[in-house]
């Protein structure tokens, strides 16, 4: 019997103009004839490799790739040959590759962010690539995604992320070296919808809260399309398959991650399915512990202006306990948030935020700060608090951004009532009293829905927001 014949093709993310992981393996898969011969080789060392397609037509070559030199943007080319037929990729760069999801604060392009008309005109950035992921949805892994590898140019970067633009931007000018980015998410997305389906049902926690009510509605029995639902980028698992899992054998530095908003209402269960989450991501690109830096959600009063919810703010706190899992790390959007808008146009600072976070703990460019305040320990003197820092994170000393006094502190004797306190920057404390507390023994900081911080520290790192107390928190009504 005959066997079928398949012509020679790449997977899809491997096209022109990509940017090739330094100083790792390069994976070159795809589908051949069965049994044929596949002849893959590289330009920058011109090493032939041969693999055999097996009886499924796939093959699978590993390229060694050199790490490159700062200033070195020299242009390759990829030659993939099987049966007679020969397939190349020109316009190659080997440098850093960085992969960027989340919902809609990710997704927020670089056309609608607030310093675009100054920054678009200056992305004619030919040495970063930019994939933009086409959305899609599927009921089981699958191994192709629409989109194309693109140079970075204003007419390009236009429709591109700008959290992961600017990161990637200041990636390229630190590190001189070329810069991929790929985006592949989408708006208003669950993170349960990235997280693969045995991962959820292997986990009694996961499967109950995410797995089984989507296993049991009607909507699991429905054919898959790509068409956006709100409904549909809650459900699990889906937008893995498809937006997530085809990039797995790409060679990648690491992860950001900016999502949250849709899942606020949720606590220990969202911290537990945002750590799993990164271990089957790291567990499926197989590449040991792979950086994870994730962005905290910004301040939003959720269309009621009353700063006793507090529902975000414990939402905050579970999005920080993600970052006890290894080599990850959060970044703190409080100062750059708008009360009043869920997606905030000032995504710069969030860019460069995760910038100074890769490079420092990423690149171990240690003379780069990356962490504003962080609460280390308080102690109540009579009626008034002294907040104390952890000493790593006061870089440059402690300040406001607006030369007013720190903002959003609040105290609580042992009745459990919190009042807003006067607070004033004391060397590297702050110190705190309330008329209304006599005795404090509580202490929070921008601890409710949508505070606009002005805490930070003197490299203009924002302190990230904290409570003494375990009080349990109030059901809003």
């Amino acid at each position: 019997m005959a066997t079928a014949q398949q012509p020679l093709q790449l997977a899809s993310v491997l096209q022109d103009n990509m940017v090739i992981q330094q100083n790792k393996p390069f994976k070159v898969w795809g589908h051949a004839n069965a049994g044929s011969v596949v002849t893959v080789t590289g330009s920058w060392n011109d090493r032939a490799v041969q693999v055999k397609a097996d009886s499924n037509h796939h093959f699978m070559a590993i390229l060694d790739v050199p790490a490159v030199t700062p200033g070195d943007f020299s242009s390759y080319r990829l030659t993939v040959s099987s049966a007679g037929a020969s397939l190349v990729l020109d316009h190659l760069l080997i440098g850093e590759v960085w992969l960027c999801s989340g919902q809609s604060n990710m997704q927020f392009a670089m056309k609608e962010e607030l310093n675009r008309e100054r920054e678009i005109p200056l992305a004619a950035l030919p040495n970063i690539r930019l994939f933009n992921t086409g959305l899609n949805f599927s009921n089981e892994p699958v191994d192709t995604v629409s989109g194309r590898w693109k140079v970075c140019s204003p007419a390009t970067v236009r429709d591109f992320s700008a959290v992961a633009y600017y990161f990637g931007k200041e990636i390229f000018e630190t590190l001189q070296v070329p810069v991929g980015i790929i985006f592949t998410g989408i708006g208003a997305s669950g993170a349960q919808a990235y997280v693969p389906r045995n991962e959820l049902s292997s986990d009694p926690l996961l499967d109950s809260v995410y797995l089984q009510p989507y296993l049991r509605s009607p909507k699991s029995a429905e054919k898959i399309n790509a068409g956006f639902s709100f409904e549909k980028v809650m459900r699990p698992y889906l937008l893995y398959n498809a937006m997530i899992h085809p990039f797995r054998h790409l060679s990648i530095r690491g992860f950001c991650w900016y999502q949250g908003e849709a899942n606020h209402m949720e606590r220990d269960s969202y911290t537990h399915l945002t750590q799993t989450l990164i271990k089957s991501w790291r567990a499926q690109f197989a590449q040991g512990e792979l950086p994870f830096y994730y962005v905290q959600i910004a301040p939003f009063f959720h269309d009621k202006e009353n700063p006793e919810l507090a529902f975000d703010a414990f939402f905050r706190e579970a999005q920080e306990k993600v970052g006890t899992l290894n080599n990850t790390a959060m970044v703190v959007t409080m100062d750059v948030g708008e009360a009043k808008d869920l997606h905030p146009k000032n995504k710069k600072p969030i860019g460069h935020r995760l910038a100074c976070t890769a490079l420092n703990r990423t690149y171990g460019q240690l003379q780069v700060d990356y962490k504003g305040p962080v609460f280390h320990h308080v102690t109540f003197e009579k009626a008034k608090a002294v907040v104390h820092f952890e000493p790593g994170s006061l870089a440059g000393g402690l300040k406001t951004n607006n030369g007013q006094p720190p903002a959003f502190f609040m105290l609580a004797g042992s009745d459990q009532q919190f009042y807003p306190a006067t607070a004033a920057v004391s060397g590297e404390t702050v110190v705190l009293h309330a008329a209304k507390v006599k005795h404090p023994v509580a202490v929070r900081y921008a601890f409710f829905n949508y505070p606009v911080t002005n805490l930070e520290n003197g490299k203009g790192f924002p302190a990230l927001p904290f409570r003494t107390d375990n009080w349990k928190e109030k059901t809003p009504e």
